[in-house]
């Protein structure tokens, strides 16, 4: 949903100027995700989205299920998108927030898909590789496909590099039916 990623990026960006002035980044990472996971459940959505139930009592809802763990930064964040009806965003300011986070530590998400498992030393080189590529922080979560036949498959945002058996054969035989 475009709509709401758009109405959060304000919310999130202001979140992360504050938490950057701060130095509190990871703390507010951290109770943003909570925020969100407590507007994820069930009984909450159910009683956000229930007419009878007020915006201080949704606040309070809030307060209950996450403890002492949010700052006073965070508590005025959940309050004013409580007021003004807004709480469908919780979820995409976090995220925002953490590719923010992330943008700014220079920290980049890859998913290496392998046909077999990497060992460690396989693991290491292949992440120092990127790392040079891209003059970033790789952070990689790796995944066994066996149809790749052998190689990997590197995703790096929307970029793909194919390295595997599987995409050489479909790049040959593309080629071939020309």
């Amino acid at each position: 949903m475009a709509e709401i990623v758009t109405v959060a990026r304000p919310y999130a960006e202001a979140a992360f100027r504050s938490a950057l002035e701060a130095n509190t980044l990871d703390a507010t990472a951290q109770q943003l995700a909570l925020v969100a996971a407590i507007g994820n459940d069930p009984r909450m959505r159910s009683a956000l989205a229930n007419p009878k139930v007020s915006a201080q009592q949704k606040k309070d809802l809030f307060q209950s299920g996450a403890g002492n763990r949010l700052d006073e930064h965070t508590r005025n964040l959940v309050s004013m998108l409580v007021d003004g009806h807004r709480e469908a965003l919780f979820a995409s300011i976090s995220e925002q927030f953490d590719a923010l986070k992330r943008d700014h530590e220079k920290v980049l998400d890859v998913r290496i898909t392998s046909a077999q498992p990497l060992d460690d030393s396989q693991k290491t080189t292949l992440v120092q590789a990127l790392e040079r590529k891209y003059g970033k922080k790789i952070e990689a979560q790796l995944d066994v496909d066996p149809e790749l036949l052998g190689g990997a498959r590197v995703q790096v945002g929307d970029e793909v590099i194919h390295a595997s058996v599987r995409d050489a054969l479909a790049q040959m035989a593309a080629a071939l039916s020309r």
